[in-house]
């Protein structure tokens, strides 16, 4: 199973309004094939709180045309760390050190990335 149309519509969306607000390094994976509660991760980091909670914002307000609504919310309030659960994808927008630390891409880099047309 892969990723649906609509969860990559939601991707490139989401990988966009990051990229607009300056995240460095926008990856997206699917992995649908390993998770059944989402269908893929998008990752983007920031070198401080502010502009990780300026992305975070991007990215709502972007997703939010788009007709979806985030399930949940976490790391807000630190801005180190902001996941955005939209139920067909998770965000995950983090501070450079975190994103270094925790290296997701690394944690998932068995699932297929999907390409993103960042303009």
């Amino acid at each position: 199973m892969t990723a649906t149309d609509h969860a990559l519509e939601l991707v490139a969306i989401a990988a966009q309004a990051a990229h607009d607000k300056q995240a460095q390094q926008v990856l997206a994976f699917d992995v649908s094939e390993q998770l059944a509660i989402t269908d893929a991760f998008v990752l983007a980091s920031a070198n401080n709180e502010r502009l990780v909670s300026a992305i975070v914002d991007e990215i709502e307000d972007n997703l939010r045309e788009a007709g979806a609504k985030p399930i949940r919310r976490e790391g807000q309030r630190e801005g180190r760390w902001v996941l955005l659960d939209y139920g067909e994808i998770v965000v995950h927008v983090q501070h450079e050190d975190e994103r270094a630390f925790y290296a997701l891409e690394r944690l998932w880099s068995d699932c297929p990335t999907i390409s993103l047309d960042l303009r």
